[in-house]
Protein backbone atom coordinates (compact mmCIF):
# COMPACT_ATOMS: atom_id res chain seq x y z
CA UNK A 1 0.00 0.00 0.00
CA UNK A 2 1.47 3.77 -1.00
CA UNK A 3 1.89 6.08 1.30
CA UNK A 4 -0.85 7.94 0.37
CA UNK A 5 -3.11 5.82 0.73
CA UNK A 6 -1.64 4.62 4.01
CA UNK A 7 -2.07 8.26 5.40
CA UNK A 8 -6.08 8.04 3.79
CA UNK A 9 -7.02 5.03 6.07
CA UNK A 10 -4.91 6.59 9.27
CA UNK A 11 -6.39 9.89 9.14
CA UNK A 12 -10.15 8.05 9.01
CA UNK A 13 -9.31 5.90 11.89
CA UNK A 14 -7.82 9.18 13.89
CA UNK A 15 -11.23 10.88 13.08
CA UNK A 16 -13.71 8.21 13.73
CA UNK A 17 -11.53 7.78 17.12
CA UNK A 18 -11.83 11.34 17.66
CA UNK A 19 -15.31 11.84 16.54
CA UNK A 20 -16.78 8.81 18.89
CA UNK A 21 -14.15 10.13 21.84
CA UNK A 22 -15.37 13.69 21.56
CA UNK A 23 -19.04 12.26 21.71
CA UNK A 24 -19.56 11.37 24.94
CA UNK A 25 -23.00 10.22 25.94
CA UNK A 26 -24.99 12.50 28.58
CA UNK A 27 -27.97 11.69 30.63
CA UNK A 28 -31.19 11.65 28.89
CA UNK A 29 -33.92 12.45 30.79
CA UNK A 30 -37.86 12.99 30.18
CA UNK A 31 -39.07 16.13 28.83
CA UNK A 32 -41.06 18.03 31.69
CA UNK A 33 -44.82 17.34 31.02
CA UNK A 34 -47.71 20.10 32.20
CA UNK A 35 -50.11 19.34 34.91
CA UNK A 36 -52.52 17.39 33.08
CA UNK A 37 -55.85 18.69 33.25
CA UNK A 38 -58.77 17.52 35.69
CA UNK A 39 -60.55 14.61 34.72
CA UNK A 40 -57.74 13.38 32.48
CA UNK A 41 -54.86 10.82 32.39
CA UNK A 42 -51.27 12.01 32.38
CA UNK A 43 -49.35 11.19 29.28
CA UNK A 44 -45.67 10.34 29.84
CA UNK A 45 -42.70 10.05 27.54
CA UNK A 46 -40.50 7.81 28.23
CA UNK A 47 -36.87 8.42 26.94
CA UNK A 48 -34.72 5.38 26.67
CA UNK A 49 -31.12 6.32 28.34
CA UNK A 50 -27.99 5.51 27.02
CA UNK A 51 -27.45 2.47 29.68
CA UNK A 52 -30.35 0.83 28.23
CA UNK A 53 -29.47 1.34 24.70
CA UNK A 54 -26.16 -0.69 25.74
CA UNK A 55 -27.50 -3.52 26.58
CA UNK A 56 -29.83 -3.30 23.89
CA UNK A 57 -26.32 -2.98 21.58
CA UNK A 58 -25.15 -6.06 23.28
CA UNK A 59 -28.20 -7.63 22.62
CA UNK A 60 -28.05 -6.94 18.87
CA UNK A 61 -24.25 -7.89 18.39
CA UNK A 62 -25.60 -11.56 19.46
CA UNK A 63 -28.36 -11.65 17.82
CA UNK A 64 -26.35 -11.27 14.87
CA UNK A 65 -23.58 -12.83 15.11
CA UNK A 66 -25.61 -15.81 16.10
CA UNK A 67 -26.97 -15.29 12.41
CA UNK A 68 -23.72 -15.17 11.31
CA UNK A 69 -22.50 -18.37 12.88
CA UNK A 70 -25.69 -20.06 11.19
CA UNK A 71 -25.03 -18.48 7.94
CA UNK A 72 -21.44 -19.79 8.09
CA UNK A 73 -23.31 -23.54 8.53
CA UNK A 74 -25.56 -22.51 5.54
CA UNK A 75 -23.01 -21.64 3.31
CA UNK A 76 -20.79 -24.49 4.54
CA UNK A 77 -24.09 -26.65 3.36
CA UNK A 78 -23.89 -24.36 0.10
CA UNK A 79 -20.79 -25.45 -0.85
CA UNK A 80 -21.24 -29.36 0.76
CA UNK A 81 -23.39 -29.17 -2.05
CA UNK A 82 -22.08 -27.70 -5.02
CA UNK A 83 -19.44 -30.44 -4.72
CA UNK A 84 -21.54 -33.50 -4.03
CA UNK A 85 -23.60 -32.33 -7.06
CA UNK A 86 -20.76 -31.73 -9.02
CA UNK A 87 -19.93 -35.54 -8.21
CA UNK A 88 -23.32 -37.20 -8.99
CA UNK A 89 -22.52 -35.39 -12.22
CA UNK A 90 -19.76 -37.53 -13.04
CA UNK A 91 -20.38 -40.24 -12.07
CA UNK A 92 -23.69 -40.33 -13.84
CA UNK A 93 -21.07 -39.65 -16.61
CA UNK A 94 -19.37 -42.75 -16.08
CA UNK A 95 -22.28 -44.24 -15.80
CA UNK A 96 -23.88 -44.03 -19.36
CA UNK A 97 -20.21 -44.18 -20.48
CA UNK A 98 -19.81 -47.65 -18.97
CA UNK A 99 -23.43 -49.01 -20.33
CA UNK A 100 -22.33 -48.02 -23.48
CA UNK A 101 -19.11 -49.96 -23.28
CA UNK A 102 -20.85 -52.70 -22.09
CA UNK A 103 -23.30 -53.09 -24.63
CA UNK A 104 -20.58 -52.83 -27.16
CA UNK A 105 -18.65 -55.37 -25.53
CA UNK A 106 -22.01 -57.81 -25.56
CA UNK A 107 -22.33 -57.55 -29.13
CA UNK A 108 -18.35 -58.20 -29.55
CA UNK A 109 -19.05 -61.06 -27.19
CA UNK A 110 -22.11 -62.34 -29.27
CA UNK A 111 -20.64 -61.88 -32.96
CA UNK A 112 -16.99 -63.73 -31.73
CA UNK A 113 -19.04 -66.96 -30.28
CA UNK A 114 -21.35 -66.82 -33.21
CA UNK A 115 -17.94 -67.02 -35.40
CA UNK A 116 -16.67 -69.88 -33.42
CA UNK A 117 -19.93 -71.41 -33.41
CA UNK A 118 -19.89 -71.38 -37.22
CA UNK A 119 -16.32 -72.26 -37.44
CA UNK A 120 -15.75 -75.12 -34.41
CA UNK A 121 -18.79 -77.23 -34.60
CA UNK A 122 -16.78 -80.12 -35.35
CA UNK A 123 -14.06 -81.35 -33.57
CA UNK A 124 -10.25 -81.04 -34.15
CA UNK A 125 -9.85 -84.94 -35.66
CA UNK A 126 -12.88 -84.63 -37.80
CA UNK A 127 -11.62 -80.89 -39.21
CA UNK A 128 -7.76 -82.51 -39.42
CA UNK A 129 -9.37 -85.55 -41.72
CA UNK A 130 -11.82 -83.04 -44.29
CA UNK A 131 -8.89 -80.71 -44.66
CA UNK A 132 -7.27 -80.66 -48.09
CA UNK A 133 -3.81 -79.45 -46.23
CA UNK A 134 -2.85 -79.91 -42.81
CA UNK A 135 -1.14 -76.54 -43.11
CA UNK A 136 -4.73 -74.84 -43.14
CA UNK A 137 -6.19 -77.06 -40.58
CA UNK A 138 -3.19 -75.79 -38.07
CA UNK A 139 -3.48 -72.44 -39.44
CA UNK A 140 -7.28 -72.56 -38.41
CA UNK A 141 -6.81 -74.02 -35.42
CA UNK A 142 -4.42 -71.05 -34.57
CA UNK A 143 -6.98 -68.44 -35.26
CA UNK A 144 -9.88 -70.50 -33.35
CA UNK A 145 -7.78 -70.67 -30.18
CA UNK A 146 -6.98 -67.01 -30.87
CA UNK A 147 -10.83 -65.99 -30.88
CA UNK A 148 -10.90 -68.32 -27.93
CA UNK A 149 -8.70 -66.16 -25.92
CA UNK A 150 -10.25 -62.84 -27.59
CA UNK A 151 -13.86 -64.15 -26.56
CA UNK A 152 -12.96 -65.08 -22.81
CA UNK A 153 -10.81 -61.26 -22.58
CA UNK A 154 -14.18 -59.28 -23.65
CA UNK A 155 -15.70 -61.34 -21.40
CA UNK A 156 -13.37 -60.50 -18.49
CA UNK A 157 -13.60 -57.42 -19.35
CA UNK A 158 -17.74 -57.36 -19.84
CA UNK A 159 -17.28 -58.35 -15.91
CA UNK A 160 -15.04 -55.67 -14.82
CA UNK A 161 -17.57 -52.60 -16.83
CA UNK A 162 -20.33 -54.67 -15.05
CA UNK A 163 -18.41 -54.31 -11.35
CA UNK A 164 -17.27 -50.86 -12.37
CA UNK A 165 -20.68 -49.82 -13.09
CA UNK A 166 -22.10 -51.19 -9.23
CA UNK A 167 -19.57 -49.55 -7.75
CA UNK A 168 -20.54 -45.87 -9.63
CA UNK A 169 -24.35 -46.34 -9.02
CA UNK A 170 -23.58 -47.29 -5.00
CA UNK A 171 -21.71 -43.81 -5.06
CA UNK A 172 -23.83 -41.98 -6.77
CA UNK A 173 -26.83 -43.31 -4.14
CA UNK A 174 -24.43 -42.28 -1.19
CA UNK A 175 -23.68 -38.68 -3.08
CA UNK A 176 -27.69 -38.18 -3.47
CA UNK A 177 -28.18 -39.63 0.15
CA UNK A 178 -25.32 -36.59 1.57
CA UNK A 179 -26.70 -34.48 -1.14
CA UNK A 180 -29.96 -34.64 0.48
CA UNK A 181 -28.99 -34.66 4.28
CA UNK A 182 -27.17 -31.67 3.48
CA UNK A 183 -30.21 -29.77 1.96
CA UNK A 184 -31.53 -30.09 5.10
CA UNK A 185 -28.62 -28.72 7.03
CA UNK A 186 -29.04 -26.11 4.65
CA UNK A 187 -33.12 -25.42 5.38
CA UNK A 188 -32.18 -25.33 9.31
CA UNK A 189 -29.85 -23.09 9.30
CA UNK A 190 -31.47 -20.70 6.76
CA UNK A 191 -34.41 -20.74 9.46
CA UNK A 192 -31.79 -19.90 11.89
CA UNK A 193 -30.41 -16.98 10.11
CA UNK A 194 -33.66 -15.74 9.18
CA UNK A 195 -35.16 -15.87 12.61
CA UNK A 196 -31.91 -14.31 14.50
CA UNK A 197 -32.08 -11.19 11.82
CA UNK A 198 -35.97 -10.92 12.11
CA UNK A 199 -35.41 -10.47 16.09
CA UNK A 200 -32.51 -8.39 15.63
CA UNK A 201 -34.73 -6.18 13.40
CA UNK A 202 -37.67 -6.08 15.16
CA UNK A 203 -35.55 -4.70 18.35
CA UNK A 204 -34.41 -2.27 16.11
CA UNK A 205 -37.91 -1.14 14.59
CA UNK A 206 -38.94 -0.37 18.08
CA UNK A 207 -36.55 2.41 18.60
CA UNK A 208 -37.09 6.36 18.25
CA UNK A 209 -35.20 7.91 15.32
CA UNK A 210 -32.86 9.51 17.99
CA UNK A 211 -32.61 6.39 19.94
CA UNK A 212 -31.26 5.03 16.65
CA UNK A 213 -28.57 7.39 16.46
CA UNK A 214 -27.66 7.24 19.79
CA UNK A 215 -27.48 3.26 19.34
CA UNK A 216 -25.49 3.63 16.00
CA UNK A 217 -23.00 6.06 18.12
CA UNK A 218 -22.67 3.59 21.07
CA UNK A 219 -21.80 1.18 18.44
CA UNK A 220 -18.98 3.33 16.95
CA UNK A 221 -17.89 4.04 20.46
CA UNK A 222 -17.19 0.16 21.47
CA UNK A 223 -15.26 -0.31 18.45
CA UNK A 224 -13.49 2.57 19.15
CA UNK A 225 -12.49 1.59 22.33
CA UNK A 226 -11.39 -1.74 21.16
CA UNK A 227 -9.52 -0.68 18.50
CA UNK A 228 -7.79 2.04 20.77
CA UNK A 229 -7.05 -0.99 23.04
CA UNK A 230 -5.47 -2.69 20.16
CA UNK A 231 -3.39 0.00 19.39
CA UNK A 232 -1.90 0.55 22.82
CA UNK A 233 -0.34 -3.07 22.41
CA UNK A 234 1.70 -2.02 19.96
CA UNK A 235 1.09 -4.17 17.37
CA UNK A 236 1.61 -1.97 14.56
CA UNK A 237 4.92 -1.33 15.34
CA UNK A 238 6.14 -4.73 14.91
CA UNK A 239 4.14 -4.73 11.55
CA UNK A 240 6.35 -4.33 8.69
CA UNK A 241 5.42 -7.93 6.07
CA UNK A 242 4.50 -5.61 2.48
CA UNK A 243 1.69 -7.13 -0.01
CA UNK A 244 2.31 -9.75 -2.35
CA UNK A 245 1.14 -9.23 -5.80
CA UNK A 246 -2.19 -11.41 -5.34
CA UNK A 247 -2.34 -9.63 -1.76
CA UNK A 248 -2.57 -6.18 -3.52
CA UNK A 249 -5.21 -7.73 -6.38
CA UNK A 250 -7.46 -9.15 -3.49
CA UNK A 251 -7.20 -5.98 -1.09
CA UNK A 252 -8.09 -3.99 -4.37
CA UNK A 253 -11.15 -5.89 -5.15
CA UNK A 254 -12.33 -5.88 -1.65
CA UNK A 255 -12.15 -2.29 -1.05
CA UNK A 256 -13.36 -1.77 -4.74
CA UNK A 257 -16.95 -3.22 -3.40
CA UNK A 258 -16.92 -0.64 -0.67
CA UNK A 259 -20.74 0.54 0.01
CA UNK A 260 -22.51 -1.99 -1.25
CA UNK A 261 -25.10 -3.87 0.89
CA UNK A 262 -24.45 -6.87 3.29
CA UNK A 263 -26.58 -10.05 2.36
CA UNK A 264 -26.22 -13.62 3.81
CA UNK A 265 -25.39 -15.99 1.91
CA UNK A 266 -24.32 -13.25 -0.72
CA UNK A 267 -21.03 -13.52 -2.85
CA UNK A 268 -21.00 -10.58 -4.54
CA UNK A 269 -21.31 -9.04 -7.63
CA UNK A 270 -23.88 -6.36 -5.96
CA UNK A 271 -24.06 -7.84 -2.24
CA UNK A 272 -21.95 -9.57 -0.15
CA UNK A 273 -21.74 -11.58 2.94
CA UNK A 274 -17.96 -11.89 4.89
CA UNK A 275 -16.91 -14.50 3.54
CA UNK A 276 -18.18 -13.72 0.23
CA UNK A 277 -16.48 -11.00 0.36
CA UNK A 278 -12.98 -12.77 1.31
CA UNK A 279 -13.01 -15.64 -0.79
CA UNK A 280 -13.99 -13.54 -4.47
CA UNK A 281 -11.39 -11.04 -3.47
CA UNK A 282 -8.73 -13.99 -3.28
CA UNK A 283 -10.75 -15.33 -6.09
CA UNK A 284 -10.02 -11.94 -8.33
CA UNK A 285 -6.16 -12.44 -7.80
CA UNK A 286 -6.44 -16.28 -8.99
CA UNK A 287 -6.46 -17.77 -5.73
CA UNK A 288 -9.39 -20.20 -4.99
CA UNK A 289 -9.69 -20.41 -0.80
CA UNK A 290 -12.60 -21.95 1.30
CA UNK A 291 -15.96 -20.17 1.31
CA UNK A 292 -16.68 -19.69 4.60
CA UNK A 293 -14.40 -18.12 7.55
CA UNK A 294 -14.64 -21.02 9.63
CA UNK A 295 -13.01 -23.02 6.49
CA UNK A 296 -10.94 -20.02 6.00
CA UNK A 297 -9.56 -20.85 9.94
CA UNK A 298 -9.27 -24.32 9.48
CA UNK A 299 -7.59 -24.59 6.48
CA UNK A 300 -5.68 -21.58 5.19
CA UNK A 301 -1.95 -21.22 6.78
CA UNK A 302 -1.89 -19.12 10.07
CA UNK A 303 0.15 -16.32 10.64
CA UNK A 304 0.96 -14.16 14.25
CA UNK A 305 -0.79 -10.81 13.99
CA UNK A 306 2.52 -8.99 14.51
CA UNK A 307 3.48 -11.01 11.21
CA UNK A 308 0.16 -9.66 9.31
CA UNK A 309 0.43 -7.84 5.53
CA UNK A 310 -2.15 -6.64 3.56
CA UNK A 311 -4.50 -9.58 2.03
CA UNK A 312 -4.02 -11.79 4.86
CA UNK A 313 -7.49 -12.18 6.30
CA UNK A 314 -8.38 -11.53 10.18
CA UNK A 315 -10.56 -14.05 12.05
CA UNK A 316 -13.20 -13.12 14.44
CA UNK A 317 -14.79 -14.29 17.48
CA UNK A 318 -14.21 -17.10 19.26
CA UNK A 319 -16.24 -19.37 16.60
CA UNK A 320 -14.65 -17.92 13.80
CA UNK A 321 -18.03 -16.62 12.59
CA UNK A 322 -16.53 -12.99 10.92
CA UNK A 323 -14.17 -12.60 8.62
CA UNK A 324 -12.09 -9.33 7.38
CA UNK A 325 -9.15 -8.60 4.83
CA UNK A 326 -6.47 -6.31 6.45
CA UNK A 327 -5.51 -3.71 3.88
CA UNK A 328 -2.81 -1.68 6.23
CA UNK A 329 -2.15 0.56 9.00
CA UNK A 330 -4.28 -1.03 11.24
CA UNK A 331 -7.02 -1.20 9.15
CA UNK A 332 -9.20 -3.68 7.89
CA UNK A 333 -12.26 -4.20 5.20
CA UNK A 334 -15.42 -6.28 5.86
CA UNK A 335 -19.59 -6.79 5.19
CA UNK A 336 -20.19 -6.28 8.60
CA UNK A 337 -23.65 -7.50 9.00
CA UNK A 338 -27.59 -6.84 8.16
CA UNK A 339 -28.48 -3.38 7.39
CA UNK A 340 -24.42 -2.03 6.96
CA UNK A 341 -22.31 -1.95 3.84
CA UNK A 342 -19.02 -3.10 3.11
CA UNK A 343 -16.93 -0.81 4.74
CA UNK A 344 -13.94 -0.12 6.39
CA UNK A 345 -13.13 -0.30 10.11
CA UNK A 346 -10.59 -0.80 12.70
CA UNK A 347 -8.68 -4.30 12.45
CA UNK A 348 -8.92 -4.75 16.22
CA UNK A 349 -12.17 -3.30 16.82
CA UNK A 350 -13.61 -7.10 17.40
CA UNK A 351 -12.05 -9.59 19.67
CA UNK A 352 -9.72 -11.20 16.97
CA UNK A 353 -9.28 -14.93 17.04
CA UNK A 354 -6.23 -14.57 14.51
CA UNK A 355 -4.90 -14.48 11.24
CA UNK A 356 -4.77 -16.43 7.66
CA UNK A 357 -3.16 -16.08 4.81
CA UNK A 358 -4.02 -17.56 1.51
CA UNK A 359 -1.06 -16.80 -0.34
CA UNK A 360 1.80 -18.46 2.15
CA UNK A 361 4.18 -19.55 -0.56
CA UNK A 362 4.05 -16.12 -1.52
CA UNK A 363 7.01 -15.40 0.88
Amino acid sequence: MGAGKRGVLTAAVTVVCAVTVLAVPGTAFAAPTPPPDPGTTASVTVVTSDVELEAVRKKLDKLYRAAAKATDEYNAAEEKARQQTAQVVRLAKKIVEGREKLADLKDRAGAAAAAQYRGGGLPPEARLVLSDDPQDFLDGAGRVRQEQHATKGLLGEMTRTQRDLEEYAEDAREQMRKLEAGRKVKAAAQKRVERQIEAAEKMEAELEQEEKERLARLERQAAARAQATWLSSGVLDELTSKATAQGREAVAYATAQIGKPYQWGAEGPNTFDCSGLTSQAWLAAGKTIPRTSQMQWQHLKRVDVEDMRPGDLIIYWADASHVGMYVGDGVMVHAPRPGRTVTLAGAGSMPILGVVRPDPAAE
